[in-house]
């Protein structure tokens, strides 16, 4: 019974966490035995990859150190090549005269490549068109330059002859150099230069270094140790060893004399090899694996005792921890247990780790939630709290210092402005919007303007907070104390606004009050923003408006103020009547001008005028009489529009559409009731005012007042008249008249064109020149000789 009671309890404590930890405990106590396992083998392979990766660096390092000098020969082979003396003998049509003399130019600047390639042991210019070598300093004939620079059995004067004839891209060969009767080795590089045209021959560029040099520098590089290094060319040769008769080095050598770098291990050793950064070589490296391999051995012995010391400590501390760990566990879950007695649903099946992380994250929940809520509340304390700061509501039981630090607002100084914007196409941005309900839509558009505004002022080094305020977005701008010019800092930043939300379909007017220190400032600068946002209905929407400026354009000189008499608004009913739609067009943009120009009216003047504007539009269609019905049924929403504009400019727009159509039906009944009669008067009038014109013709005093008065008519009227009449004004008229009489005096060649010019009514002869050439295109005196 005893023994199935111990069972009960074990089986009940199956889920808890110490069952948990003791199979994991256990799991990590069998984790070194399989460790001992793969631990030698995984060993081996890290210390070989650390192997690789050094003799890989090993190899960098020759690259290097090697590519520095092989640059050298190929920088200096490209210089020599691109030489514009060498161009010039071996592809130019020089004569034989004259080629010598360019070889021994080209052979005295070699001097100063010698000076600047140091480095070099030997470089030339086998030019074969002239059977010569030429050296820095001297020319000379083939045989004799391959005697003095090579000299050796290795190497025939044949053989050298073909290597400097091989066709294709530069190479890299090995060649004996003699230098004061000893034989030396040299690296080679030699750069075929390409025919000329019609097969015409060229030659080759050789650039020689010394192989000493390339071994001090193999010497040179740390690490080495026992390895092989090799300099290979394309095909594989050995160009360069430390080491020629190493036996690492026979076990990759092939019959054909090339290492064979397919075969990553021969024997006991492995080869690594690397491409140079600057030629078609390649370095390779040598090393025997008895060099690594010892170092092994130590790794293995260190494994094995860890994993010793492994097994005894983990079950010691195993047991240790699992004690001492549960107990603050226990502890808890008891504390848990308590406090949810009552809450059934709290509970949770699983061990006690699950139990503690689902009452956390309750916990955390309900936190959440309760700080969601809070910030809610702080939104709206905040919105509030601004707003009665924009009213100038000192008296608040909390001190606004306090207000903005509870806030987290901070201020930059006790100096303040306001920025309003008014959002001015909300309807049409919310049909944009419309996959977003309605209330939601007025809380992004807010929410949009704000953090962009904010953000603007932030990156000023102003601090800004936006509320809502009277249907307008208000901030609250604390400015930093070194602001010299905040009003311009202040406008760039609605500048930059606009254009940013514009991007986004919004448009907005923005005002900027006044800069005042003080709580009771900011009020003012409210009040100063509100009154310079009214006057947008006279320079227009979208636009920055500042109060400073308008007040600024208050107090100038006014002239007349409100100028709008009875007379001219007469006039301008008159010319609608008349039909003259750009005359009636342009008055109103004289009124418009000279109310709105460089002294604006106050807004209430400004609201007179829009409203008696539109008074005489109504008389104007009155006094049509018929078509004051048709205008009306033809607009039936004109009159809303009007009303509802918010601007001058958007009412000009409305009045000027309606004008035209006024125009049109006052256009269309002048020329229903002008009768025939009137016609044959105009034609009489004409035809009188053109003979009075050729009985007067000759009088210098003749003009277009003169005329009117014959007629007892206003000039500018009667020369309205006679050019609708013939298409003519009255004074080209007169002109006309007088060059044609003009015309027949020069015709008989007997007086002058000064005495032409009197007798047909100019006083001066030069304004008769000038109207003469006007009419016909030329001179009189030109005319006369063609005559």
């Amino acid at each position: 019974m005893r023994g199935l009671n111990k069972i009960r309890r074990l089986w009940n404590k199956r889920r808890s966490v110490v069952v948990a930890w003791l199979l994991s405990y256990s799991a990590v106590l069998l984790l070194p035995i399989l460790i001992s396992f793969v631990n030698a083998a995984a060993a081996d392979r890290a210390l070989q990859s650390e192997i690789h990766r050094a003799n890989d660096s090993l190899l960098e390092q020759v690259r290097y150190t090697m590519d520095k000098q092989i640059d050298l020969m190929k920088r200096l082979s490209m210089e020599i090549a691109w030489n514009d003396k060498l161009q010039t003998l071996m592809y130019s049509s020089q004569s034989a005269r004259e080629a010598p003399y360019t070889a021994y130019q080209l052979s005295d600047e070699f001097r100063m490549y010698k000076t600047s390639y140091a480095s070099i042991a030997e470089f030339y210019v086998v030019w074969e068109r002239g059977d010569s070598v030429i050296r820095p300093g001297n020319i000379r004939d083939a045989e004799t330059a391959y005697r003095t620079i090579h000299n050796s059995k290795a190497l025939s004067f044949e053989k050298w002859k073909a290597e400097t004839q091989r066709e294709g891209p530069g190479r890299f060969i090995e060649l004996p150099r003699s230098d004061a009767g000893k034989e030396q080795s040299s690296i080679a590089y030699v750069y075929r230069l390409p025919d000329g045209l019609n097969g015409k021959l060229t030659g080759a560029v050789v650039v020689m270094a010394d192989s000493s040099g390339f071994q001090a520098d193999f010497e040179s590089i740390s690490g080495l140790g026992g390895g092989v290094l090799l300099m290979l060319d394309p095909d594989g040769r050995p160009l360069l060893t430390n080491r020629p008769d190493a036996p690492e080095l026979q076990a990759f050598l092939g019959a054909d004399g090339r290492v064979s770098l397919a075969e990553g291990k021969a024997g006991d050793a492995e080869l690594f090899h690397i491409r140079s950064a600057v030629s078609g070589l390649r370095y390779a490296l040598i090393i025997p694996s008895s060099l690594y391999w010892e170092k092994a051995e130590y790794v293995r012995r260190f494994t094995a005792s860890s994993i010793a010391v492994s097994l005894l400590g983990a079950g010691v501390l195993t047991w240790f921890f699992l004690r001492r760990n549960y107990s603050p566990i226990r502890g808890l879950v008891r504390s848990i247990d308590e406090r949810e007695a009552d809450v059934p649903e709290g509970r949770a099946e699983g061990n006690e780790l699950k139990r503690i992380e689902q009452a956390i994250r309750r916990a955390r929940s309900e936190k959440e939630r309760i700080a969601e809520q809070l910030q809610k509340h702080q939104q709206v304390l905040r919105a509030n709290m601004l707003q009665r700061l924009f009213k100038g509501r000192l008296d608040t039981p909390v001190s606004y210092e306090e207000a903005f630090r509870s806030f987290r607002m901070p201020l930059r100084s006790d100096r303040f402005a306001v920025l309003l914007l008014a959002l001015e196409n909300e309807d049409s941005l919310h049909e944009t919007l419309s996959g977003i309900e309605a209330a939601e839509r007025r809380r992004l558009i807010p929410f949009i303007i704000a953090n962009v505004v904010e953000e603007l002022c932030a990156k000023a080094g102003h601090a800004g907070y936006m509320a809502e305020s009277d249907d307008l977005h208000a901030c609250l701008v604390s400015l930093r104390p070194d602001a010299a010019d905040a009003e311009a800092e202040l406008r760039a930043a609605a500048s930059e606004a606009q254009a940013f939300l514009r991007r986004y379909g919004m448009e907005l007017t923005v005002s900027i009050g006044g800069i005042h220190g003080g709580w009771a400032g900011v009020a003012v600068a409210y009040q100063e923003a509100v009154d310079a946002m009214e006057y947008r209905m006279l320079l227009g929407k979208t636009g920055i408006l500042s109060y400073r400026d308008i007040r600024m354009e208050s107090r100038a000189p006014s002239g007349k103020g409100y100028d709008y008499p009875l007379q001219e608004e007469q006039q301008l009913i008159n010319i609608i009547k008349a039909g003259d739609l750009e005359q009636a067009a342009a008055c109103m943009d004289e009124i418009a001008e000279r109310n709105f120009g460089n002294a604006p009216l106050s807004l209430g003047m400004a609201r007179c005028l829009m409203f008696n504007l539109l008074a005489t539009m109504l008389k104007a269609i009155h006094e049509l009489g018929e078509g004051e019905e048709r205008v009306l049924e033809e607009h039936p929403g004109w009159m809303e529009r009007i009303m509802a504009s918010t601007t001058f400019g958007e009412m000009q727009e409305e009045l000027l559409r309606l004008l035209a159509e006024v125009c049109a039906i006052a256009r269309t009944r002048r020329d229903a009731q002008v009768s025939q009669e009137r016609q044959r008067s105009l034609r009489e009038l004409v035809a009188g005012v053109n003979r009075f014109i050729e009985a007067n013709y000759m009088d210098a005093s003749l003009n277009v007042n003169g005329i009117g008065e014959q007629f007892a008519m206003k000039g500018s009227y009667l020369s309205r008249l006679y050019r609708s009449q013939t298409g003519e004004g009255l004074l080209d008229s007169i002109h006309r008249t007088r060059i044609s009489r003009a015309k027949l005096l020069i015709e008989g060649k007997r007086e002058s064109i000064s005495e032409i010019s009197r007798q047909v009514g100019y006083n001066d002869s030069a304004t008769f020149i000038r109207v003469f050439k006007k009419y016909e295109g030329i001179t009189p005196g030109k005319y006369r000789e063609l005559a």
